[in-house]
């Protein structure tokens, strides 16, 4: 059991430092001729002590190389945490020694908590009012603390001595107030924490409006009473309620052989610990004995039908309209033979998913390296919608017949290579959409281990593929569809013109993205690559060797792209475009103070690449009828722009509503938590919901704007 091999192991640390004081090591490490310490420590002061106060010392460790780390006062599964003896003049009472987020170390299956490179442990100790001003006051501990690699512990010690001034003006000592600073400030409110069965239950009062992104709990009790302890390598589960924070951390029961004599001591009535917050700050906490609220949770199964349900959803999103005219040539296409049908739906399936994943991966990985994106977050990189674009202008050019691709034609011949290409454009532009049962799955996409998130984007690659899959292999359905003819090749041509919409759009995004400049530099590489395309197909129609003057005519502009692109960009090309509701632009900040002013707040995440969201603000949200709601109901709007990456604030609040794409629209009524409304308006949802609120609380004076930030242009 995983019990007893955790009590295995911290009897073979135990048994490790009885050998250690049997032969005599425990004496510190410089007592040995020609050592020292492998982890020094030194004992400072912030500055003078002042009589009837209180003064901060640090004890500041230093290991003498990167392979050595020191122990959190838990150290985990395995090790011990520092001990001090202080030899201090009467009156002066020295308190709790005060720590650093700690680091989680794991080595087999064992979590030590621990601190790599230099640290410090804050002191605070009170001096008494009879300390003669002017004067120097001796103090002096006897510190053992426990140095470690990966292979080896050392217990080691050292008495540290250090002269105090009383009184006097002297500046405080940057150094410690640097490692005051790393130390987590305590939150305002006590906490609460039940034990049910082999599982602890924690809740924090955390505001709903501060981001939390990959919590950590590090609890400060080894020893919870009737043989358990905490599973420190267990994977810890989170969920918000509101302005509070729930955590269950698994617990080891430690058995006793029967008969066994030995009582374990009762629960405690309190418990502390630190919030980690995964940026490397943290929050302390202490929590009392009280009844917390179990984690609502989601079972794999449910998300990935909800991942299925979205990607079939997102067969009818706005955002995916301008591939749809290739999956309808695909599909009739596919009836020529059933095993044609058969092989064309597997490949663009294998295409779809294969796209889902890797921009899934892609995403996970540049989460897990710090960086704050979501769903589509490819779009918000100028280079990749540069690369679209030209993709988008080259299938323009194949669907009206300027030339043909003989290896992967997108429509002239039924190859699965076809159907595999047109299923990776298929996802790809599917990226910016959301649907409403994405949002959920995405969102615990982000929380999940690798393999669990991989195989929910698969699970959205497939709902995105699954019609097309289903008329593939029931000859039922594909029967409903037009017999191929010579109306298919004037039906290609006519779809050339949505695509041509989308590149159109795509040529927009590059000058919101990245500049006039740098879209004109765009529109030059265009042409001479349509040039090329156009040459192209006329030698194809002349049976001549064609892809030679492909690359003669397309390489000078591609050259003078690969130098004019990056030299013409411009990040500060991006600006939110007008709005007649006059929305501040969104912030932690701005939100936190709209939702104080008890006004209703409606706030609203959008992007220039995103179609749904442009589409739902001609609908329902740049409208006079809503403009006039919201000011009869006193609503305040606020507008997230996400059009480009750098705005980490906005994806730390998307993963903090549980989503991992926009469009997203949050309603909050004053005094409750946000509501989180349809992804596709109507023209008079927010019309609606403003009056509702107007009639609910009809009499009641509003308050007065709040300066909540700066407002969009």
């Amino acid at each position: 059991m995983p019990a007893i091999r955790h009590l295995a192991h911290r009897i073979a640390a135990l048994c490790l430092l009885l050998a250690f004081l049997a032969s005599g090591q425990f004496a510190p490490a410089q007592n040995i001729p020609g050592h020292g310490n492998n982890i020094e420590a030194a004992l400072l002061a912030e500055g003078p002590a002042q009589p009837g106060e209180e003064i901060v010392l640090a004890l500041h460790f230093t290991p003498i190389s990167g392979e050595w780390h020191g122990y959190w006062q838990n150290p985990g599964d395995a090790g011990y945490g520092m001990t001090l003896e202080w030899d201090l003049p009467d009156g002066w009472k020295a308190g709790e020694p005060q720590y650093p987020v700690p680091q989680r170390l794991l080595i087999g299956d064992l979590m030590n908590h621990i601190y790599e490179g230099p640290y410090a442990v804050l002191v605070p100790v009170k001096v008494p009012e009879s300390a003669a001003s002017g004067t120097l006051t001796n103090i002096a501990l006897d510190a053992q603390w426990l140095a470690c690699t990966d292979k080896i512990c050392v217990p080691e010690q050292g008495r540290l001595e250090l002269a105090i001034p009383i009184g006097g003006d002297a500046a405080a000592d940057e150094r410690v107030m640097r490692w005051r600073a790393a130390v987590p400030p305590e939150l305002d409110s006590t906490g609460l924490f039940e034990i049910a069965g082999e599982t602890l239950r924690i809740s924090l009062p955390i505001p709903a409006d501060f981001a939390v992104d990959d919590p950590h709990i590090f609890i400060a009790e080894r020893d919870l009473g009737d043989g358990l302890a905490p599973a420190y390598a267990a994977e810890q589960e989170y969920s918000r309620e509101g302005d509070r924070l729930i955590a269950e951390v698994s617990l080891n029961l430690l058995e006793l052989p029967e008969g066994s004599e030995i009582e374990f001591a009762p629960r405690p009535e309190t418990i502390s610990g630190i919030l980690a917050l995964g940026d490397g700050s943290g929050l302390q906490f202490s929590a009392q004995a009280g009844a917390v609220p179990a984690i609502e949770t989601i079972s794999l199964i449910s998300l990935l039908l909800a991942a299925i349900a979205g990607g079939l959803i997102l067969n009818i999103m706005p955002c995916v309209f301008p591939i749809l005219s290739l999956k309808a040539l695909s599909l009739a296409r596919s009836g020529a033979s059933e095993d044609t049908a058969r092989k064309e739906g597997v490949a663009y399936s294998i295409g779809v998913i294969l796209a889902c994943v890797a921009l899934g991966g892609i995403m996970l990985a540049l989460r897990a390296a710090g960086q704050q994106v979501g769903w589509a977050f490819q779009l918000q990189e100028p280079a990749v919608v540069v690369a679209l674009l030209v993709l988008a202008l080259a299938i323009t050019a194949n669907l009206a017949g300027v030339f043909e691709l003989p290896a992967v034609s997108i429509t002239r011949k039924g190859e699965p290579a076809s159907a595999f290409a047109t299923g990776l454009l298929a996802a790809v532009a599917a990226t910016p959409c959301t649907s409403p049962f994405m949002a959920a799955a995405l969102g615990a996409a982000l929380l999940l281990p690798t393999v669990q998130a991989l195989t929910l984007f698969a699970a959205l690659g497939f709902g995105l593929a699954l019609p097309f899959l289903l008329i593939g292999f029931f000859p039922p359905l594909r029967r409903i569809l037009p017999k191929p003819g010579a109306w298919m090749e004037r039906f290609r041509k006519l779809m050339a013109i949505p695509m041509g919409l989308t590149a159109l759009a795509l040529i927009w995004l590059v000058s919101r993205l990245g500049g006039q400049g740098f879209a004109l530099v765009t529109m030059v590489l265009l042409i001479g690559l349509f040039i090329a395309l156009a040459v192209v197909g006329r030698l194809q129609k002349a049976g001549k060797m064609a892809w030679p003057a492909f690359g003669l005519i397309a390489a000078p502009f591609l050259i003078f792209a690969a130098f004019a692109l990056p030299a013409s960009y411009s990040t500060a090309a991006v600006r939110s475009a007008p709005s007649i509701l006059n929305p501040i632009d969104f912030s932690a900040d701005a939100l936190s103070n709209a939702r104080k002013s008890g006004r209703p707040v409606f706030v609203w995440m959008t992007a220039d690449w995103c179609v749904s969201c442009k589409l739902n603000e001609s609908v329902a949200i740049e409208r006079e009828a809503t403009r006039a709601a919201f000011e009869k109901a006193g609503v305040i709007a606020i507008r997230g722009d996400w059009t480009i990456r750098e705005n980490p604030v906005i994806s730390s609040y998307l993963t903090q509503q549980g989503v991992a794409g926009i469009p997203l629209y949050v309603w909050y009524a004053p005094g409750k938590e946000g509501e989180h409304l349809p992804q596709i308006l109507t023209p008079d949802s927010l019309v609606t919901l403003a009056q509702q609120y107007q009639l609910e609380t009809a009499g009641t004076p509003q308050s007065a704007p709040p300066d909540a930030g700066s407002h969009s242009e």
